[in-house]
């Protein structure tokens, strides 16, 4: 697996210049996004509710975020974010003003007190999903079935995690796997990636208790190499990694949802 970068994002020049293969995701490191704000930034922050409505209150986590130092400049962010809570108050993170946070009916097979929160834009584009109490899920994966896959942005994150064999400390990652395009998924992750820079599928897990399960927090559980016939979204498609490294370095999008991901906050 190549590093493209381990706080942050480089142009997509750099990717083919990357030779490093690491077995999961890059090192942590004490750096982070520096974050700036759209035009018009008036620092602005609100709380909001599971039915995605929203009242006014400081924002903890967007502070945190905003005072991270960086290696690259990421794009601007939005200028005014908003904080959901779950009733319970197990989860917490930040998200843009205008996006919908609300929680929906979590997946058959998780455990009891599990949740889902699902985050999209106000015209209802999709854009992350919050799980917890997952499963253990399989790491089975056949050599023929391994396919290689870049790290294109990997930040560390302050999460609760269980470690152990095939783990690290939990990062806010963005990958890229190969197939007949290079599918690219964002989350939240402490699973190694794959041996020797191959994986059957890229899990954006973090390992918890296991009274508790597994929790996730990205656009996809697991993103793999689809084929041409399978629907790829809300995984995003790449003719080139250079074309998934300019998204993750200057894409608006991709900065709004990073430092959601950051902002993450687990409960009990």
């Amino acid at each position: 697996m190549r590093r493209i970068a381990s706080a942050g994002v480089l142009p997509g020049a750099a990717v083919l210049l990357a030779g490093a293969l690491l077995a999961g995701c890059s090192t942590p490191s004490n750096s982070g996004p520096a974050w700036t704000a759209e035009p018009g930034d008036s620092g602005a922050t609100a709380t909001a509710t599971p039915d995605g409505s929203a009242s006014a209150e400081p924002s903890s986590g967007a502070t945190a975020a905003a005072s991270a130092s960086a290696t690259a400049g990421p794009a601007a962010t939005a200028s005014a974010w908003k904080t959901f809570s779950d009733p319970a108050k197990t989860v917490v993170f930040d998200l843009p003003e205008s996006w919908i946070a609300q929680s929906v009916p979590p997946e058959d097979g998780t455990l009891p007190g599990a949740l889902k929160i699902e985050v999209k834009k106000p015209d209802g584009t999709f854009v992350a999903a919050l799980r917890t109490g997952l499963p253990p899920s399989s790491a089975d994966c056949p050599a023929d079935a391994r396919r290689p896959y870049t790290v294109i942005s990997s930040v560390p994150v302050e999460l609760s995690a269980e470690g152990g064999e095939g783990t690290i400390p939990p990062r806010v990652v963005f990958r890229a796997i190969q197939g007949y395009r290079f599918f690219g998924s964002y989350g939240i992750t402490n699973i190694v990636g794959g041996a020797d820079g191959q994986a059957c599928e890229l899990r954006n897990i973090v390992r918890g208790p296991a009274d508790k399960g597994d929790y996730s927090f990205g656009d996809l559980v697991s993103v793999r190499a689809f084929a041409p016939d399978e629907k790829v979204a809300p995984a995003k498609a790449f003719d080139t990694i250079d074309q998934a490294a300019t998204y993750a370095s200057e894409s608006a999008d991709f900065a709004n949802v990073q430092r959601m991901l950051m902002s993450l906050e687990i409960k009990n």
